[in-house]
């Protein structure tokens, strides 16, 4: 069963890399002119780089698209699931590879993250601009407070198991396709995934292929109905996208260990100060929005 979604997650990556070139391309005319291919580029590489060491990208992600001002606050969420897909999908097919999961465990996990983010994906899309900034802002302040609580051994450590079953298997299934819902709003999976392997008591290690292969399916067709919907910055995503697989291919075939310690630290502080920035925003769209309907 592992070999037949390893199989799965190639091409899964091959028909869905194609997807994207060509919608690119079929809308080359319409590609955004203040989106730098360099700067999203070097943003893809470096976010996916740090995700493959089990960091995250969303959360520095968001940081560095608003800070660069490369792309509109609406068109983050469904900019970094259509791009981070291609990186997921490589790193999945990696990890599933070599971590050992109890077959049903992963199945379940999977096709409940993947529904969630179908459905998340088709509300997302519809959201106003000034939504999605406080969505996301508080997003972000929840991310940060989960790394530092893993960071402070506040979070449970896990146990030894290679899968579940029973009500615990609901139980990750039921978190799980919340977990898959929220991707679609820029909320990294990442982490509470991570917690939710570790709160039933399976091997830290299993959590790897769970987050990363809950990931690869849900991200693929949620960034379907992204782009369908016109929802993401299709320079920036492609950028991204091309990048972040160099990215993760180096971290995760080229670099075995690193000092990642300061870096999460960095990661944190950069996490609480976008989502500041962003409930900023919108309460400064709420204004414009007061002065437009006092104006007319």
């Amino acid at each position: 069963m592992v070999q037949i979604i390893w199989i799965l997650l190639i091409i899964m990556l091959i028909s869905y890399t194609f997807y994207l070139i060509r919608d690119v391309v079929k809308n080359k005319t319409k590609l955004e002119s203040e989106t730098s291919w360099i700067k999203t580029g070097i943003i893809g590489f470096f976010v996916n780089f740090i995700d493959a060491l089990g960091i995250g990208a969303f959360a520095p992600q968001t940081a560095l698209l608003k800070f660069t001002k490369q792309t509109k606050d609406k068109h983050i969420p469904g900019s970094m699931n259509a791009a981070n897909a291609i990186a997921v999908l490589i790193e999945s097919i990696i990890f599933i590879k070599v971590i050992d999961v109890e077959p049903i465990t992963l199945v379940v996990m999977l096709a409940t993250a993947t529904f969630g983010a179908i459905i998340g994906a088709g509300i997302v899309s519809k959201l106003e601009e000034r939504t999605i900034q406080i969505v996301m802002g508080f997003a972000l302040f929840a991310t940060g407070f989960i790394m530092i609580a893993g960071k402070v051994g506040w979070m449970p450590s896990g146990g030894s198991a290679i899968g579940i079953s029973g009500m615990k298997l609901v139980i990750a299934g039921v978190v799980n396709f919340i977990l898959g819902a929220l991707m679609t709003v820029g909320v990294g999976l990442f982490a509470p995934c991570m917690a939710l392997v570790y709160f039933l008591g399976m091997s830290p290690k299993v959590a790897f292929p769970i987050m990363m292969g809950s990931c690869a399916f849900l991200m693929p067709p949620a960034s379907v109905k992204f782009i369908k919907e016109e929802a993401i910055n299709r320079k920036a995503t492609l950028a991204m996208g091309l990048a972040g697989g160099v990215g993760v291919l180096i971290a995760a075939l080229i670099v075995k260990e690193l000092p990642l310690d300061i870096v999460q630290w960095l990661v944190v502080g950069i996490v609480f100060y976008t989502g500041i920035t962003m409930l900023m925003s919108a309460k400064k769209n709420k204004k414009c929005q007061v002065v437009e309907k006092i104006e007319v």
